[in-house]
């Protein structure tokens, strides 16, 4: 909505001004601004005034969203080390980078820099046995609302209790994800339970697998449940598993190349 109404801005006389209660993803921001967008932001503020945009080259990079299942994949599965190539950083976006730092995550960002006034970079992660559960609510969940479903399959295995507040959004996305993440790891043998407005899993857990999971048409919650059967006991048979195509086609043949090297 936000998008929406900057670019409208664009082409509306006077000023045009958005004023959010957290401060969310600005993407959009960023590129009028390098398009010679009249553009300004204070805070959760952000105003636009009549602008004609200017043509401009535009590396595009990759997306952290994407880049999560990899993320968390590289620090459950034992003995991995993988490294991700030239994806975004930018701050509004890297809420699952600072919980797995604060989970104790064994992760490093090389090769920081800008382009298109993007935050980009590389992301190296490794196995690590040794998580540790933590709270995950309030400014930080629009930093990462998309990345809760795997953030629940990276919780399963951390000592302790992982508390997921404030995202009673995740009940408007393409599933009812609170509901949909909950029933589904539970069924893999997870110690989870559903709140209002988030989960509580406690770990660290064996998952088991052997059993027959639903997706209910989400591609977010297929993926993240392809990564939970990369650490099940026994396989598992995701029914709907082709609605990762909506966003990330290449998702099974990327994670096969991995499995093979």
């Amino acid at each position: 909505m936000k998008s929406c109404i900057l670019l409208a801005g664009l082409n509306t006389e006077g000023t045009t001004t958005v004023t959010e209660p957290f401060i969310s993803r600005n993407h959009t921001e960023i590129l009028l601004k390098h398009m010679g967008a009249k553009i300004s932001t204070k805070g959760t503020t952000v105003s636009i005034e009549k602008s004609e945009l200017q043509p401009v080259e535009i590396n595009i990079f990759g997306d952290i969203s994407s880049a999560a299942y990899f993320i968390v994949a590289g620090l459950i599965v034992p003995n991995s080390e993988i490294i991700l190539k030239n994806v975004g950083l930018n701050p509004t976006r890297t809420g699952i980078l600072e919980v797995v730092k604060k989970m104790g995550g064994n992760i490093e960002i090389l090769d920081e820099h800008e382009t298109c006034g993007e935050l980009v970079g590389d992301i190296k992660v490794k196995y690590s046995p040794e998580l540790k559960g933590c709270e995950i609510s309030g400014e930080i969940i629009p930093k990462l609302i998309d990345e809760i479903p795997i953030i629940a399959v990276l919780a399963t295995q951390a000592e302790g209790q992982t508390t997921i507040s404030d995202a009673q959004d995740l009940r408007n996305k393409e599933s009812d994800r609170i509901t949909a993440v909950v029933t589904e790891l539970k069924k893999l043998g997870a110690d989870i339970e559903e709140k209002p407005d988030g989960m509580i899993i406690c770990g660290k857990t064996d998952l088991l697998g052997d059993c027959e999971i639903e997706t209910y048409h989400d591609h977010r919650l297929a993926m993240s449940l392809y990564v939970a059967g990369l650490i099940c006991k026994k396989e598992i048979a995701i029914n709907g598993f082709e609605w990762v195509n909506i966003s990330f086609p290449e998702f099974e043949k990327m994670f096969e190349e991995l499995k093979n090297n």
